[in-house]
């Protein structure tokens, strides 16, 4: 099976044994690849005493530490063939991870986003509701991240409006604009968690303005821990938005993924689990010995992709930890493991959109 095949698989409809085939077939030819293709990859899987012509199961194939994308260029294409370099959120200071992308690569992490979110919104484009300031897309020096973010989830959606002004105020005529011209129609809503809830949520709470958002589907993401977490559960979150602006608790899908697998984003179903798509898996380490854990035990998140092919990102070690709740049987329907995030591993560095800005704000 080769990608554009896997690509056209409904993303949650594979049991535990299908997708393990899949995955290990797609990233065996992933391995080979980069050790081709790549020489620091190779040196790196040799020094590992990896057998290339007797690869183990894709959970034993050596994985990179995310951080080495801050440390090295690592690219399985020639130079001329990059048509993309993407960048990780980061504080002032930090060095920031750097992937690059060909086009085929690039085009892939697109089908493969459009394919999971679509099976939480809809095949159909709808009117779209940012909550976040049209100046981070303006303003280059701000471009990152989570410029990209706003960018890339807005091929969801039409009539696109910023929720907030170039000051991080609640622009409340726009939004009532928006929200009269859309009065009848379902709506798309992203944002940062944590923007959301300290430039949207809290300032619509001082305004006494109640937008109704009944309609409206919340996709937020970027990071929680370093956010709201320590004195908002995620069900608390849920509530509040609802109590301010009547957004359904079953509408509102927070995402896990970074920069390093872009596409491959793990989105939150209705009943608050994190879920991996066939486009990719979980695995949780140990960090002792940095082997598997248990379904329940708290550890170190790995996660493969299928899609990295113009750099060696398919199996990476994050500096997150998490836990397995279950494979194939969450309440919501959808097939595959889901998980919780438990935070962020001793001493790491903040990494996401909305934790970054966060440490700024």
């Amino acid at each position: 099976m080769n990608l554009t095949d896997i690509l056209n698989i409904a993303p949650y409809s594979l049991d535990k044994k299908a997708k393990r085939r899949l995955l290990n077939e797609q990233l065996w030819n992933l391995t080979l690849r980069h050790y081709e293709k790549c020489e620091s990859y190779k040196r790196m899987m040799n020094a590992f005493g990896l057998d290339i012509k007797h690869l183990p199961e894709y959970d034993e194939l050596p994985f990179l530490p995310v951080r080495l994308f801050k440390e090295f260029e690592l690219q399985s294409v020639k130079k001329e063939e990059i048509v993309k370099t993407m960048t990780s959120s980061g504080t002032f200071g930090q060095q920031v991870s750097r992937i690059f992308l060909d086009k085929e690569t690039s085009a892939n992490q697109t089908k493969a986003l459009v394919k999971i979110v679509s099976s939480f919104i809809g095949n159909k484009r709808i009117p779209m509701l940012i909550l976040d300031s049209s100046n981070v897309i303006k303003d280059r020096l701000m471009f990152s991240a989570r410029g990209a973010g706003i960018i890339g989830f807005s091929m969801f959606g039409t009539k696109k409006t910023y929720a907030l002004d170039d000051n991080m105020q609640l622009n409340i005529p726009q939004i009532q604009e928006f929200l009269e011209e859309h009065k009848d129609e379902s709506i798309f809503i992203f944002g940062f968690t944590f923007i959301v809830w300290q430039h949207f949520y809290k300032k619509l709470i001082n305004s006494g303005y109640k937008p109704n958002l009944s309609k409206g589907i919340l996709i937020h993401g970027g990071g929680w821990k370093k956010s709201i977490s320590e004195s908002v559960s995620q069900a608390e979150f849920k509530q509040c938005l609802h109590n301010a602006c009547g957004i359904k608790a079953a509408n509102i899908h927070d995402y896990y993924g970074m920069v390093e697998q872009t596409g491959t984003i793990y989105m939150e179903c209705e009943c608050g689990h994190l879920h991996a798509s066939v486009f990719s898996d979980i695995l949780i380490r140990r960090p002792e010995d940095f082997s598997l854990a248990a379904n329940g035990e708290k550890g170190i998140i790995e996660i493969v992709s299928v899609l990295p092919e113009s750099y060696p990102g398919h199996i990476l070690l994050t500096e997150d930890e998490g836990r397995i709740l279950g494979e194939d049987d969450c309440p919501c329907g959808r097939k595959g493991k889901y998980f919780k995030i438990e935070g962020r591993i001793k001493n790491a560095e903040l990494r996401g959109c909305s934790d970054t800005y966060a440490a700024k704000f």
